[in-house]
């Protein structure tokens, strides 16, 4: 019995005993950490899904004007049914799909808001497609469309922006307006932050395309607390305020005047001198 215990105290001491243990330990801990650590393939498996599924819908609802491929629908004219689609990226599907303007339902100068056809999901499965074919403006991320943590400094200067580059087209308070050639610029009430970030990525219709090189993501993000900053505010006035001081003014004169002249025409209609006359 004494002879075992010294042997296999012996073995323990032996010069590759910690080698061992230390390999156990290696074996047991990477085992560990493939059974509870989040695991990358199951996201590129479902990236892949995501991919395959917005295939799927593509063919269906948008083949027929942007091709099989998404390389677009050229006509006899010179124009196009619907342009190319390779390398516009996710957002760019992500802000057609998911303010409605695409599928359009009729063709038409300007493809109008409306309520999206498809839904949050489909939308981010039609982007993966789009997106897996070219190189383009992904989805942006939550930190650059948190308008609410901008500080009123933040704010500030996204006024600056706005006034210097959209105003133009958006009116003061991004109401909007219109534009040649039966287009407008539509109002910006209502848009949600992300969906703002995007038209300013990527130059929906008419829209000039702001980069990031251009107007950086902070900058973005400082704009879009501006207009939700203005629209949070209160609109005394016609139309909640929405329609400028000059449209107000001339409503207001004309009602003001309309007014006048009308009582000035009742009094001199029931006046004591026509009442004496008629008698």
């Amino acid at each position: 019995m004494r002879f075992s215990v010294r042997k296999l105290s012996t073995r323990r001491r032996h010069p590759l005993a910690g080698l061992v243990v230390l390999l156990l330990g290696l074996v047991v801990a990477g085992g560990l950490y493939a059974a509870f650590a989040p695991r990358a393939a199951t996201a590129e498996e479902a990236s892949a899904r995501d991919v395959e599924a917005g295939r799927q819908l593509f063919l269906i609802g948008c083949a027929s004007c942007h091709g099989k491929n998404a390389e677009g629908i050229t006509t006899k004219s010179g124009g196009n049914y619907g342009p190319s689609l390779i390398g516009v990226g996710a957002a760019a599907v992500d802000f057609q799909v998911g303010t409605g303007r695409m599928p359009m339902a009729n063709a038409g100068p300007q493809a109008p808001r409306k309520d999206p056809e498809y839904t949050a999901e489909e939308t981010k499965q039609l982007a993966a497609y789009v997106a897996s074919l070219a190189p383009g403006p992904s989805v942006p991320e939550s930190e650059y469309t948190d308008y609410k943590a901008a500080t009123t400094e933040e704010i500030r200067e996204g006024g600056e922006f706005f006034r210097t580059n959209c105003t133009a087209c958006h009116n003061s308070v991004g109401a909007g307006g219109a534009l040649p050639n039966g287009r407008y610029a539509p109002s910006l009430k209502g848009v949600s932050a992300k969906h703002i970030y995007e038209a300013m990525l990527t130059g929906p219709q008419q829209m000039p395309l702001f980069s990031d090189e251009v107007i950086t993501p902070e900058d973005k993000r400082n704009v879009i607390a501006y207009i939700k900053s203005v629209q949070d505010q209160p609109t005394p006035g016609i139309a909640g305020g929405s329609v400028g001081p000059v449209s107000e003014g001339m409503f207001t004169f004309l009602i003001g005047m309309g007014g006048l002249v009308g009582v000035a025409v009742w009094i001199g209609a029931h006046g004591a001198r026509v009442k004496k006359r008629s008698s």
